[in-house]
């Protein structure tokens, strides 16, 4: 039972936007499942489900590695924004060029983000150059580079 009650909690904060613990009880009674506020509580704790504030100002429940994923997006993004000025690929291998000092930044978030699809990086003063898996691989991850940089 309780890893039925664990899998639905994760189920319906993945797919809906809940706020509170009375807010998941009661989504979890409208799916047969009868708990207390309490149990709930010690759910939360142990799935280590946290709250993140969403973009409209508000909280939401989600879990610890989707926040830690998020602010990595998040951090990526600013990072690109504020360092990247140009890049291109060649087969499976993408060059970063960023201004002057700021390579390594990039090459590090580049690194914690842990893409399978990247598969490592090297970065200078004002160069990164990112290895890919395939080529296909890389002409899709520059056009999401490119499209952070607009």
């Amino acid at each position: 039972m309780k890893n039925q009650r664990q899998a639905k909690i994760l189920e319906i904060i993945n797919t809906q936007q809940v706020e509170t613990q009375d807010q998941l009880l009661a989504l979890l009674e409208a799916e047969g499942i009868r708990t207390t506020q309490a149990t709930i509580s010690r759910d939360v704790k142990e799935l280590r489900i946290v709250k993140e504030l969403t973009s409209l100002g508000s909280y939401r429940y989600t879990t610890a590695d989707n926040a830690m994923t998020s602010g990595f997006s998040t951090r990526l993004h600013t990072i690109f924004r504020e360092s990247v000025t140009s890049l291109d690929y060649a087969q499976n291998i993408i060059v970063l060029r960023t201004l002057p000092g700021l390579a390594s930044a990039a090459g590090s978030a580049l690194d914690a983000m842990n893409l399978s699809a990247v598969v490592g990086t090297l970065a200078g003063d004002d160069t990164v150059m990112v290895v890919m898996r395939d080529t296909n691989t890389a002409a899709s991850f520059c056009g999401e580079i490119k499209s952070l940089l607009n």
